[in-house]
């Protein structure tokens, strides 16, 4: 049976699915829509689905998006290891600038939803780490962000010192210097 917990930030839940074994492999349900409306209390209607591989080290984020229809996220590891992390970016909230993270890898059956506002990234803990993550709503460049992982003040604990950075995130704003522009 399933199990969704709601995190200390609102909007996000750790949802946790059985993985079953065998002598063939293993099988897990990922997505269902019937758990979403009656643990969430919400439907999320999927309009693109991604999927990154990453080597380790790699860190993608933080990460959001400014769409008027929002977007929120349902994200999993499909191989190796991940460490994700959602960031509380919404200056109203009560946990603005909390995060919570955790390690998603594709054996604990282990997903994160994250609902639209919040900001979003991982760090990928071995080679070859396969990142899926399904989006309510597509992708428009016009609408993306970028908060700089490495932002003091956010002061996420990164479980790795080898990093590696796209350009975009390193040169990526600081929070309030986002919040401000």
């Amino acid at each position: 049976m399933a199990r969704v917990t709601a995190l200390s930030i609102e909007g996000a839940w750790l949802v946790e699915t059985p993985v079953h074994h065998d002598n063939r492999g293993h099988f897990q349900e990922w997505f269902k829509e019937s758990l979403m409306l009656e643990a969430i209390g919400r439907e999320f209607d999927v309009a693109q689905v991604n999927i990154s591989r990453s080597k380790r080290g790699v860190v993608r984020g933080i990460h959001g998006s400014k769409s008027p229809l929002g977007q929120a996220k349902w994200v999993t590891c499909t191989n190796g290891a991940i460490w994700d992390v959602v960031v509380d970016i919404r200056p109203e909230s009560p946990t603005f600038m909390r995060s919570e993270a955790f390690e998603l890898n594709y054996e604990n059956g282990k997903s994160l939803v994250i609902s639209e506002g919040l900001g979003h990234g991982f760090l990928s803990l071995q080679d070859d780490s396969v990142t899926t993550y399904a989006l309510s709503s597509e992708y428009d460049s016009s609408n993306e962000f970028a908060i700089n992982p490495q932002d003091r003040e956010l002061a996420i604990k990164w479980p790795s010192n080898n990093l590696i950075f796209s350009e975009r995130d390193l040169k990526a704003p600081t929070l309030k210097e986002f919040l401000s522009s």
